[in-house]
């Protein structure tokens, strides 16, 4: 896990977040995750080693003039609970200027390399998966860091924020709660 630390302006800043990055012009999510993994961490991933576990649609919905992303640490959100998965609800309409970004996880069983002892971006450290929920974190990386421990199969997952607050999640296109 990377500890934010070092940063400017940073929205991750002291919060506990997974390696990864924007995707370069041409880049597959195999080819981004390798690349970012080796850049901030020294840690080289074969691709046969790589198990594509889900994607991640986070929507900050704020108000206009917020700055994007808006996401908060996990002590000041609240998700909204589903009715069940048994009928899709309606999503809160977008406002203009709403932002989409996706995350790509991916779990890597077996690596090569030493890790970095100086990472531009904060601390890197090995940290069990029971312990991630105990760090500064992203409310909805909850969500995943669960499946992850969990050996859930691949996921789609839709994580919608306004003003800095979760409202709502989706899984596989229906309303789901994590949180209750």
């Amino acid at each position: 896990m990377l500890h934010r630390t070092k940063k400017e302006n940073d929205y991750n800043h002291d919060k506990w977040i997974g390696i990864g990055g924007k995707f370069e012009n041409g880049e597959s999510p195999e080819d981004c995750v390798r690349r970012e993994v080796l850049e901030e961490t020294g840690l080289v991933i074969a691709a046969d080693d790589l198990e594509y576990c889900g994607i991640v649609t986070f929507v900050d919905n704020s108000e206009e003039g917020k700055a994007f992303p808006s996401l908060q640490p996990a002590s000041q959100s609240s998700a909204t609970p589903s009715n069940g998965g048994c009928t899709p609800v309606t999503p809160l309409p977008l406002v203009p200027g709403a932002y989409t970004e996706f995350m790509h996880i991916f779990r890597a069983r077996n690596f090569s390399g030493s890790l970095l002892t100086d990472c531009p971006e904060g601390e890197l450290e090995w940290v069990p998966i029971s312990k991630l929920k105990d760090l500064p974190h992203w409310q909805a990386d909850e969500i995943f860091y669960d499946f992850l421990a969990d050996n859930h199969p691949f996921f789609s997952l839709k994580c919608i924020y306004q003003n800095s607050v979760l409202k709502e999640t989706y899984l596989g296109g229906l309303p789901y709660s994590h949180f209750s």
